[in-house]
């Protein structure tokens, strides 16, 4: 197993986004976990920036009518309420940085083995619309460009609480893309789309049934269809707190999980990207902490720690 060093990708966009007083998304999360990424001892240095991407790059995964109402302001209001956000030229912005972001965390996985994007996630988006805060499914486009760029086979591992309907949908007829999803069954979106493997945990589930789940998927999976890359939705809305999630999953518990699917990866010599996903606390600081555990369990497997205390 070859050493790694993990890639970290960030941009200050993520959280400079204007949204109504009290709105559900806590949008500052992005700007708090990679301020307490440089208190745990990360130099800015070592962050790579993105830059947006073209929205023509978009027609690899979703339809050109959607991707024009979204980028020039179009789209109706019904289909913004489904989105969670109010339209703006930030948010346009926001999201074409997001999916790059994803796309150079993965370019970063295969050349350091580990590739941590702090955004990404955004699995609700279908190819004809977004919902679920889901502009433009991040995941799908690095999947789809990773393909074009002579990877043959790609595991989707989504273990946010909700279901990637939006990524199962895109990637239905792909064989080369694999899609998977353990996620809280009664939960947010109430019509699923099959993905090619599909966990739905009752409420409630406890860290042991969780964790075997979890372990016994991916084992499977990675044995089954030997993917090339990993692209690892790293949700931490299944968390006991969370306000959306109503699994019973505890902090440490979400260490050990992105411990196992990191380590699981790498003791194959497979290069997985991972994006932070969902997370719903109203309390951003213990939220931050919530996150943070990708990044020890990231830095962990690199045999490296980080400075500042973590808790588990």
């Amino acid at each position: 197993m070859v050493t790694v060093t993990p890639g970290l990708v960030y941009h200050p966009c993520y959280s400079a986004l204007s949204l109504p007083e009290r709105h559900r998304y806590p949008i500052t999360k992005y700007q708090a976990l990679y301020r307490a990424l440089l208190s745990s001892g990360i130099p800015p240095e070592a962050f790579s920036t993105p830059e947006p991407i073209a929205a023509t790059e978009l027609t690899n995964i979703h339809d050109n009518d959607y991707i024009n109402s979204i980028c020039n302001g179009s789209i109706t209001a019904q289909a913004m309420r489904r989105i969670g956000f109010p339209w703006s030229q930030a948010l346009v912005n926001r999201s074409l940085v997001s999916v790059a972001g994803t796309r150079l965390a993965a370019e970063l996985a295969l050349s350091h083995g580990i590739g941590l994007h702090l955004s990404g996630g955004y699995h609700h988006a279908r190819r004809t619309e977004g919902a679920g805060f889901c502009v433009f499914n991040d995941l799908a486009f690095t999947a789809q460009s990773m393909l074009s760029r002579g990877v043959s086979k790609i595991l989707i591992f989504d273990l946010d609480v909700h279901q990637g309907d939006g990524t199962a949908g895109i990637f239905a007829a792909e064989p080369a893309i694999v899609t998977a999803s353990v996620h809280c069954e009664k939960n947010f979106p109430a019509r699923k789309i099959s993905s090619d493997w599909d966990i739905g945990l009752a409420k409630q589930c406890s860290d042991a049934e969780y964790l075997e789940t979890v372990s016994q998927s991916l084992e499977s999976l990675l044995n089954w269809h030997q993917p090339e890359l990993v692209l690892y939705d790293a949700g931490v809305d299944i968390h006991q707190q969370d306000e959306l999630g109503l699994l019973d999953i505890s902090t440490k518990a979400l260490y050990q999980r992105d411990l196992l699917v990191l380590t699981a990866c790498r003791n194959r010599d497979i290069p997985v990207a991972a994006v932070i996903g969902g997370g719903y606390q109203r309390d951003v600081t213990a939220l931050t902490q919530l996150h943070l555990q990708l990044f020890k369990a990231a830095f962990s497997v690199a045999g490296l720690s980080l400075r500042a205390e973590i808790k588990t």
